[in-house]
């Protein structure tokens, strides 16, 4: 089994068992939710919504039994959500900003002379992938991204396109179907 398929593995555990807590994350106004399973990242709306955007995009990568567990986490997800537009709104413009905050501090690390930032940028740049996941999700009706959350990241990855070197897919090969290079250029390449 190759590295990338382990990981998709682990991230439909991890989906399902957010999926199982998101009606009690919504109703909380914990924004990094600790899971009940310790061994687990911390539930938050972007986690979750990268995770489906990877599994979804990647379906045909997992086995039958695997699809319908995607397939009962995304509907276990979805219910969650109804009659909750505007908690959902909220709770996602509010990740976005600490997220937002999360990327312009690592991108401002990159400054520094050791360039020690730019090692790990394989894992940081997971933020900007969640990031790119809340923004799709709050795009679509009957959500409403807030304009200033667009004009951030737009300052944001205008930094980042300054010292930006184009090059390989930094996550595992078989996940660039799920992230094509035209939208993700960020994926493609690291800061220099």
């Amino acid at each position: 089994m190759t590295d990338g398929q382990n990981k998709l593995d682990r991230d439909l555990e991890i989906l399902e068992a957010m999926a199982a807590e998101m009606e009690e994350y919504l109703r909380s106004s914990v924004l990094f939710w600790p899971m009940a399973r310790g061994d687990l990242p911390r539930l938050t709306l972007g986690g979750y919504l990268m995770r489906q955007h990877r599994l979804t995009a990647l379906r045909h990568l997992l086995g039958e039994k695997e699809v319908a567990r995607l397939d009962a986490a995304v509907e276990k997800f979805n219910q969650a959500l109804v009659e909750k537009v505007v908690r959902f709104e909220s709770r996602a413009h509010e990740e976005l900003h600490a997220r937002l905050r999360q990327w312009g501090e690592y991108l401002n690390d990159l400054n520094d002379t050791s360039g020690a930032a730019g090692d790990y940028y394989e894992s940081a740049v997971e933020t900007r992938a969640m990031i790119a996941a809340l923004v799709e999700k709050l795009q679509m009706p009957p959500y409403r991204l807030e304009e200033r959350v667009a004009q951030q990241l737009g300052l944001l990855d205008n930094n980042l396109r300054r010292r930006w070197q184009p090059g390989d897919f930094v996550w595992p090969e078989a996940w660039q179907p799920a992230y094509p290079q035209s939208e993700y250029w960020w994926l493609y390449g690291r800061p220099r």
